[in-house]
């Protein structure tokens, strides 16, 4: 089920008048039976375009379309949608199969049948050995997997999944990231995920919608949008380590940091932001970076390098290198640049340059 999201927009009115943007103008066209990660910071507009998209919030201005059927004025149990919220909303006084099967009671399916799907939809999750059980007695892992299949057993053309590993610890948010993944696979349906994790939605999404402030900054698989970031935010939000940024100067075509030439561009002479990513330094001895090295950390087959760089946004940088270079503390080293792994952008706007 393809989904078209067309100039949406949600405006909130608190009670003295004021407005906020919640989303502005977003289109996106999210292809049929792909995870989709919606991906920003807190407040940029992710959760309630989700919530739009399951109509439980009207929009001001803009359309929403499951395939050809305008759905913006439907109700939410009519668009045929699965929600599964943050903190799982199971009932406490049900067993997982009475959890999983209330959907089905609402839509009056018939017991039998309820019964049949619902074993189905646990099995699939990896708790069908679980239906006896009550929430309290089921770890937060699992808990998620009844809320998945209690969202599934609906068979509902969209899933929708809002930050739905924040509540489990990191183990059990790789290993439950993993099946939503592969259960996403098995049953084809277009799910759209929320999360503030850019581990999380470059590890399972198909592709990513990174959102600031109520509009779409970049979308496209994760690896394209970490490799080809189009503006200051998305290269800043993607990468860990962050990336590294400098003031710079194009002139005649040349990129300068602290006055050496680093790399070249097509764009105009003048003052810009220089991002290099971490891992894309080179030790050279004629290279034409000086780098101060004031710590050193071993992280299994790389070294990382913290770089004191005063008057900077973080004053210390990261850079990666193989474990078998051999730095100390205090040495000064020289470096040059992967072409691939250098961007320039203009320093008003933001935009990339090269």
């Amino acid at each position: 089920m393809e989904i078209k999201l067309q100039d949406l927009t949600k405006i909130f009115q608190a009670k003295d008048k004021t407005e906020t943007v919640a989303v502005k103008s977003l289109d996106i066209t999210i292809p049929s039976g792909k995870l989709i990660g919606l991906l920003g910071p807190s407040g940029c507009g992710k959760s309630t375009t989700l919530y739009m998209i399951a109509g439980l919030l009207k929009p001001n201005n803009g359309r929403i379309f499951f395939g050809d059927e305008d759905v913006t004025d439907m109700a939410p149990e009519d668009r045929g949608i699965g929600l599964v919220f943050q903190n799982y909303a199971l009932y406490p006084h049900m067993s997982v199969q009475q959890n999983i099967m209330f959907p089905l009671e609402n839509i009056k399916v018939p017991k039998d049948e309820a019964l049949v799907r619902a074993q189905e939809m646990a099995d699939l999750v990896g708790i069908g050995d679980l239906m006896s059980r009550k929430p309290k007695q089921l770890s937060g892992g699992q808990q998620q997997r009844v809320a998945i299949a209690r969202a599934l057993v609906k068979k509902p053309r969209v899933l929708l999944l809002d930050e739905p590993l924040s509540n489990l610890d990191a183990r059990l948010r790789l290993q439950t990231r993993e099946e939503i993944k592969r259960i996403q696979r098995e049953t084809g349906i277009t799910t759209i995920f929320v999360t503030h994790d850019q581990e999380e939605a470059m590890s399972i999404s198909d592709e990513i919608v990174l959102m600031e402030l109520g509009e779409k900054r970049q979308m496209g698989e994760p690896q394209d949008v970490y490799d080809f970031p189009n503006n200051l935010f998305v290269a800043r939000f993607l990468g860990t380590p962050p990336i590294n940024m400098y003031d710079g100067v194009i002139s005649k075509k040349n990129v300068l940091v602290n006055g050496k030439a680093i790399g070249t561009t097509k764009g105009a002479d003048g003052e810009v932001f220089v991002g290099i990513r971490p891992e894309g330094y080179i030790i050279d001895k004629d290279g034409p970076l000086e780098l101060t090295v004031y710590m050193v950390e071993t992280i299994g087959r790389d070294t990382a390098l913290i770089i004191k760089v005063p008057n900077t946004e973080n004053d210390t940088f990261r850079v990666i290198v193989d474990a078998s270079e051999r730095i100390k503390p205090g040495e000064v080293v020289k470096m040059k640049i992967k072409p691939k792994k250098m961007f320039v952008f203009n320093k008003e706007t933001g935009e990339l340059i090269n």
